[in-house]
């Protein structure tokens, strides 16, 4: 346990002699959080970790942090294998195919808010696993133990809910978490029409709720605060005199407010999310480079070293939008602007889906020769570290029977 663990004032010391802690405004106080922690600190270990590892690689000076949405725990430990440093948490993929109800939803926070934790810890599970067995065969040639970046949504309901919420992310090993400012009860994928946004100071509450949450926990996750303003419709409410410049008299049946958005107003509420984020990102409706380096441009005049992340999402037409050329010098582009974390959020709900009716369509035409081939391709990948043909040390045999095998040392030892 930390000296400042239990003492509020050294804590504040601690926030104000830390460089992790440059440009992050926390409007309560050590005392407050020593006031919500337990007599004892319980270890974060994975996420305290992995947040500190997440936070160095995101400020490693000309490069970016690349990351691919995993939906499954086997999916997580082949993006390592392959060589990226992090991975995604998307809600669209646990709405979609990993969600406590057993059920497949849209993008609209319909399912339990511990679906999302519960996905992470099975990822991080899986991963623990792959460490396991190359130690076990004395060949531990890989840093499996990389961040998971997730998706908070918008909360699941109000301040309070954030807060139990990035708790539960934070004991399921994540080392960074992004929250929006859609309507929690109105959410909608970033790409679909009719989004609701809440006034800019509801959202710095949200904000500040999870870096509380993180702190009483002791662990630094890497917070993201992201605006959906540039395409959204409404606004929930006028109170926010930050909001009024683009406020119409319009209203709907629910007495939402219709707003005029677009560039000056994403760029506005990130400017105010900024103090209470480590990252921000605006969720935009194509990949507009243009808009992007104006974006950067805006943060930075006011806030120079705050990092950024871009979502180059699959509901992109990247090929209709982009030129080959275009595309390929694309990441580097924005990496030299400043975002400092991409990701394509849905990645792995894709490839999933791709491979598998892939598969079973050549195998409907093919049979066994289909899947013949599929183990052929395996097998191409071996030289690039792919292991899952030896499914059975895969997830784990080996390590099992290792521990067998001391147990039965240990019982011959006894006669």
């Amino acid at each position: 346990m930390t000296d400042s663990f239990l003492d509020g004032k050294a804590l504040e010391k601690q926030w104000a002699s830390d460089a992790r802690w440059v440009g992050v405004t926390r409007p309560y106080s050590g005392v407050d959080v020593v006031s919500l922690r337990n007599s004892i600190e319980i270890q974060h270990t994975l996420a305290k970790e992995g947040s500190t590892k997440l936070w160095r690689l995101l400020n490693q000076k000309e490069s970016w942090v690349s990351a691919l949405g995993a939906v499954t725990g086997n999916q997580g430990v082949q993006m390592v294998k392959a060589g990226l440093k992090a991975i995604y948490l998307s809600g669209w993929q646990v709405a979609a195919d990993a969600n406590t109800q057993n059920s497949t939803y849209p993008d609209q926070s319909l399912y339990p808010s511990n679906s999302g934790p519960i996905l992470a810890n099975k990822i991080n599970n899986a991963l623990l696993r792959a460490e396991q067995v190359e130690r076990v065969e004395n060949n531990l040639t890989t840093d499996y133990l990389v961040p998971i970046i997730a998706d908070g949504e918008s909360g699941f309901g109000g301040a309070l809910n954030i807060f139990e919420l990035t708790k539960n992310y934070i004991e399921s090993g994540v080392s960074g978490i992004n929250y929006e400012d859609q309507h929690s009860t109105e959410k909608k994928c970033g790409h679909m029409g009719g989004k609701v946004i809440i006034p800019t100071q509801q959202h710095i509450k949200n904000l500040v709720s999870a870096r509380l949450a993180s702190d009483v926990l002791n662990v630094p996750v890497v917070l993201i605060g992201r605006t959906d303003a540039f395409s959204a419709v409404y606004l929930s409410n006028d109170i926010d005199k930050n909001d009024a410049n683009f406020i119409s008299d319009e209203r709907t049946e629910e007495g939402f407010y219709k707003i005029t958005n677009g560039e000056k107003i994403a760029i506005a509420r990130a400017i105010a999310f900024a103090p209470y984020s480590d990252v921000l990102w605006c969720e935009t409706p194509s990949p507009d480079l243009k808009f992007a380096k104006k974006f950067a441009n805006s943060i930075h005049k006011e806030y120079p070293n705050k990092l950024l992340a871009y979502n180059c999402s699959p509901s992109f037409d990247w090929s209709s939008e982009l030129s080959k050329d275009e595309i390929s010098s694309f990441q580097n582009e924005l990496g030299d602007l400043g975002y400092k974390f991409q990701f394509i959020s849905i990645a792995g709900f894709h490839s999933l889906n791709t491979s598998m009716f892939e598969l079973a369509h050549n195998y409907t035409e093919k049979h066994l020769t289909a899947y013949v081939e599929l183990q052929e391709k395996q097998k191409s990948l071996k030289e690039h570290g792919f292991t899952s043909l030896k499914h059975q040390r895969e997830v784990g045999a080996e390590y099992y029977e290792k521990i067998s095998m001391i147990l039965s040392k240990s019982a011959q030892s006894e006669t």
